[in-house]
């Protein structure tokens, strides 16, 4: 199950990146080095060593035939394989593959590259065989990875070169406890060759017109499964339940209020747990465990895709988990102007909750 969960991220990313095709393309090749950064004391006996990998990407170059692409100074899409060592023995190396966009800024010199997808992991926590890799709970984890540097492509005939920083983020987004996660940073250089016979076309100049929409009301629904930060609590389902209005004040935005509704069963068998385990707490075995929030958002369109921003409150709180603001953030995909769906990763500040896939239908 948590494997058909996970998965569904990165075939998400593949379907809403794969926006209308591009016809040109070139490929990267990039090794990276650096450091695990300890962003929690806990992972502190995992930094052995310095990380190293490769970065394989395969990019569609737009040039504006699409409206969007104009509106982000024509970026580039495609996918990316990342295998890394982190020169630690219990966590193991990663195989990870992602789809990505790519920024340009400062006449295209300087490029912004982020890719979300999945990777596997040689070695996760076993209680048995692998009781010190508390930062990867399960095979199969959600990535992320962001690069930041100099591009220059067709220095030489075809021949291209890139260097810059780079972040590699691991995490099951607490599909199975434990889950530490971790965050590598890099320094990166790598070289690109360009797949084109005949050249490259004249950039397409964007054409700016107004453009908004009325307020609209939406309706999402929301689940997965994810487990307690108490090892061998189990698996538990989760549903979220969510009504908002949101208004598009132009083509890249579109601003959002509304509420959530949480029915998250894994707080139930943590409550029971707590309250049978550590009396001291005072906390009754009949606490409620649902939660009610409100949260203000933000959508930034690209075609048919848009990434998510939220940032919620609980009003309704009844057991205490990871304190009262909460954030969401993630991809969705439009289907038409009236259905969508969304893979978003809900968090508590640095700490991840849950991976939610979800369904929903704006009423215009």
């Amino acid at each position: 199950m948590k494997k058909k969960l996970l998965g569904g991220l990165f075939l998400l990313s593949l379907v809403g990146f794969g926006q209308e095709a591009a016809n040109f393309k070139n490929i990267e090749a990039t090794y990276f080095y650096g450091s695990i950064f300890e962003h929690n004391k806990d992972v502190a006996h995992l930094i052995t060593g310095h990380p190293e990998g490769i970065v394989l990407s395969y990019n569609n170059l737009t040039y504006g035939e699409n409206a969007w692409e104009r509106r982000y100074n024509y970026p580039d899409w495609g996918y990316s394989f990342i295998y890394q060592n982190p020169k630690n023995d219990a966590l193991g190396d990663t195989y990870g593959l992602y789809a990505h966009y790519s920024f340009y800024f400062l006449n295209r010199t300087i490029k912004a590259k982020i890719g979300q997808g999945i990777a596997i992991s040689t070695n996760p926590y076993d209680a048995q065989t692998n009781f010190k890799n508390i930062a990867y709970g399960s095979t199969l984890l959600s990535s992320t990875f962001v690069q930041l540097g100099y591009d220059k492509k067709n220095l030489f005939k075809r021949w291209g070169v890139h260097a810059g920083i780079s972040l590699v983020h691991y995490s099951n987004a607490n599909v199975r406890a434990p889950n530490t996660s971790t965050n590598t940073i890099a320094f990166y250089a790598g070289v690109s060759y360009d797949l084109n016979n005949n050249g490259f076309p004249e950039y397409i100049q964007e054409e700016k017109t107004p453009y908004r929409q009325p307020i609209t009301i939406n309706a999402v629904i929301r689940g997965g499964i994810n487990e307690s930060d108490f090892v061998g609590l189990g698996q538990q389902p989760f549903v979220v339940l969510s009504g908002f209005a949101d208004k598009r004040i132009n083509h890249k935005s579109t601003i959002q209020a509304g509420v959530d509704v949480f029915f998250s069963t894994f707080l139930k068998k943590e409550i029971e747990y707590i309250a049978v385990s550590f009396p001291r707490r005072n906390l009754s075995e009949d606490t409620d465990y649902k939660r009610v929030g409100v949260f203000l958002g933000h959508e930034l369109r690209f075609g048919r895709i848009a990434f998510v921003t939220q940032f919620g409150y609980y009003l309704y709180y009844p057991y205490d988990f990871e304190g009262r603001f909460y954030q969401r953030i993630g991809l969705k995909r439009y289907f038409g102007e009236q259905f969508f769906a969304a893979v978003t990763l809900k968090a508590h500040a640095a700490k991840a909750e849950a991976i939610e896939f979800g369904i929903g239908m704006r009423f215009n």
